[in-house]
């Protein structure tokens, strides 16, 4: 890898994987694992001092939001937690109006919402660095926090399978550019309805074609663990699905983690969720809590990795 100027991150943007380069996740990634050794060392590391986080939440949260406020914390800063309910675009405010008026008094904004289009709109109004926490289309923080806890597992990235099994969501689509990114071999496995889009896919097989990996989407959930080095799902209906629970149930039957499926990927497997998790749906009690799931340093990762973003852009 080059050795990066920090300075270049200064400002940016942070909303999906796809528009940054290799060299610069890779960087991001060394940053938090330097951040997470100082804290597990009780080495304090203000570099955000005096510095302000907006945290926007039209969709509630549980690792976002104590994430991103415990990171800014130890980092030096405040975070301000912003509901929908609390500020004025629940009552009709504009995005573009809502970014001009916060960038005069904040350092960086961090939004978690439905419409991925308001993220892009925040972004091209907004005078600070915008952070993608989540949207319908993207989950880039999680990936990071999943590209991170695969490394700390297996020592390195590129050339490993990763098999995500279920809908073909936001965690897929990030999970397609982070792993095309690093060079990691991406196979998708969603039933016919539920495929990830089309011209995320795309996008992510030209980004897997320059850094030496591949992404794969298909119906066969067996055929995609075959060989896999990490297992992932996430749940079968998402925030704001409630309403196709049942005919949701119905197609994903068949796309779960379980003791059998893993004995098909490698024996030295590690299995992923981004919770949360509805065990027996999904993925089964036994392989969450058993010993090849890393799910919960997975989730701890998100502190790390969101700080070390903050930490750059901030």
């Amino acid at each position: 890898m080059k050795t990066i100027d920090y300075s270049i991150f200064k400002g940016r943007d942070f909303i999906s994987l796809h528009d940054f380069s290799q060299d610069e996740l890779s960087c991001i990634l060394n940053v938090a694992k330097e951040l997470k050794d100082e804290q597990k060392a009780g080495s304090p590391h203000t570099i955000l001092q005096g510095k302000t986080l907006g945290m926007i939440f039209t969709k509630s949260s549980t690792r976002t939001r104590v994430s991103f406020e415990v990171g800014m914390y130890q980092l030096g800063g405040h975070a301000l937690f912003l509901s929908g309910r609390d500020i004025q675009l629940g009552r009709g405010e504009t995005i573009v109006d809502t970014a001009r008026v916060l960038s005069r008094m904040i350092d960086g904004i961090m939004i978690r919402t439905y419409s991925h289009k308001e993220v892009l709109d925040l972004a091209e109004f907004a005078t600070v660095p915008i952070i993608n926490g989540l949207t319908d289309l993207l989950h880039p923080c999680q990936v990071l926090a999943d590209l991170m806890t695969i490394q700390e597992h297996k020592g390195r990235l590129a050339g490993l399978k990763l098999a995500y099994i279920g809908d073909g969501n936001n965690m897929a689509h990030s999970l397609m550019f982070g792993g095309a990114k690093m060079g990691l071999h991406v196979v998708i496995a969603s039933p016919p309805g539920y495929k990830p889009d089309p011209l995320v896919v795309a996008m992510a097989q030209a980004d897997a074609k320059e850094n030496g990996g591949s992404v794969e989407v298909i119906d066969d959930p067996l055929e995609a663990v075959r060989g896999a080095d990490a297992l992932y799902t996430d749940v079968w209906a998402s925030m704001g699905q409630e309403a196709e629970a049942n005919e949701r149930k119905d197609a994903f039957e068949g796309y779960q983690i379980n003791a059998d499926v893993l004995k098909r990927a490698n024996r030295s497997a590690i299995v992923l969720h981004c919770l949360p998790a509805h065990r027996g749906e999904e993925i089964t009690d036994d392989v969450m809590e058993g010993i090849q799931s890393v799910v919960f340093d997975e989730a701890e990762n998100r502190l790390h990795v969101q700080k070390a973003i903050m930490a750059l852009v901030i």
